[in-house]
């Protein structure tokens, strides 16, 4: 039984070319646009190596290490949801034949696929996308496709970013579970080493495939390490056990504090790992002679989210902004007996203003005040 061993560089490209050898499109980090983000890698010459990513507030930029680290960086720019519950789905067709309508359903075989150095903030919002997308009843049929055939080899983060905070989450830096192999980076930054953990039998059988030497308590030493050098390097907390009750105040001041900044953009839903929300479109072509239905994200910033005859329920930003937060923090635990947020931070980041959901929610529990607030 092979259940860790450690390996180099060249090991990891053992495990890339294995995945895609099994017929797999292997996804993981790259530099690409200015940022480190989710996209077919062939080998290891395709990671980040050397490169870390600088985040705040409202900023990102991508900063040399001077290092052959390939895992210098904090959470990717975009999750992995984007891979198993897309941006834009196509539900079915319609093509005019004649004087007949036929529907087309859409091919159901999923694609094959790996998902290479997923952080561990980003393997628990896929066990919140689990919850919300593959559980019975309301299972989506194709999330479940592509989630249950997709081999996950997590990456431990050494290298948080100033938004992180998913240590207040209990969701990382390291990863626990919900990986079929996950990755410590070790040793010399110059020349580092790989601890690598089988999560699965498919993954002890990849691992036994790869080989490499035996762990030391070294070896194990310097991954506690890192774990504890990151957990105390993340400057934002946020309680996972216990939801702001104090913020469920819908009147409180704080929230037309934060719409007065809000640009209701959604870019908190959109790179949010666990927002989940949909709508579905119908297009034509100009013949007249095809029609698609498409499932497309949604944010609850829209105005037509919450429309109902009349007009929509919630029409201003001070609202949607309440909405999107109690629901991610409060009422997500009524739900699905855990908090929809998993601490990676993006929301901070990708907000075109800078708003620290924790800073929002600390400043209206520490001050409920009466409810009477302005709305």
């Amino acid at each position: 039984m092979v259940t860790s061993a450690v390996v180099g560089a060249d090991g990891l490209d053992a495990i890339i070319t294995a995945l895609r050898a099994e017929g797999r499109t292997v996804l993981g980090p790259v530099v690409t646009d200015g940022v480190i983000d989710h996209r077919e890698v062939e080998s290891v010459a395709d990671l980040p190596r050397g490169w870390t990513d600088r985040q705040e507030a409202g900023v990102y930029r991508l900063e040399p290490t001077g290092t052959a680290q390939l895992f210098a960086f904090a959470a990717p720019m975009s999750s992995w949801k984007r891979h198993v519950h897309p941006e834009r789905t196509l539900l079915l067709s319609a093509v005019r034949e004649g004087g007949r309508v036929k529907v087309l359903e859409p091919a159901t075989e999923p694609p094959a696929l790996a998902f290479f150095g997923v952080r561990s903030c980003d393997l628990a919002g896929l066990g919140r996308l689990d919850r919300v997308l593959g559980d019975p009843p309301a299972a989506d049929p194709a999330y479940q496709a592509v989630r249950r055939d997709a081999f996950v080899v997590a990456a431990a983060c050494a290298h948080p970013a100033a938004t992180c905070f998913c240590a207040s989450m209990e969701t990382g830096p390291t990863p626990r579970s919900g990986f079929d192999l996950a990755v410590a980076e070790i040793g010399d930054d110059d020349a580092p080493s790989y601890l690598v953990d089988a999560g699965s039998e498919r993954g002890e059988g990849l691992l036994r495939q790869v080989g490499g030497r035996a762990v030391t308590d070294a070896d194990m030493a310097a991954a506690s390490s890192a774990n504890d050098r990151a957990v105390a390097a993340m400057g934002r907390t946020l309680r996972a056990e216990d939801p702001p009750r104090a913020a469920v105040h819908l009147n409180h001041p704080g929230w037309a504090d934060v719409a007065e900044r809000c640009l209701s953009c959604g870019n908190c839903t959109m790179s949010c790992p666990t927002c989940f929300c949909s709508a579905t479109e119908d297009s034509t072509d100009l013949s007249g002679e095809r029609t698609e239905r498409h499932r497309v994200w949604d944010s609850c910033f829209t105005l037509d989210f919450s429309r109902l005859h009349g007009g929509p329920v919630r029409a201003d930003t001070a609202s949607c902004y309440r909405q999107w937060l109690l629901h991610k923090l409060v009422t997500w635990h009524d739900q699905f007996g855990s908090s929809g947020c998993v601490g990676c931070g993006r929301c901070i980041t990708w907000c075109p203003v800078g708003i620290d959901l924790t800073a929002e929610v600390a400043a209206i529990a520490a001050d409920p005040g009466d409810g009477r607030g302005n709305q």
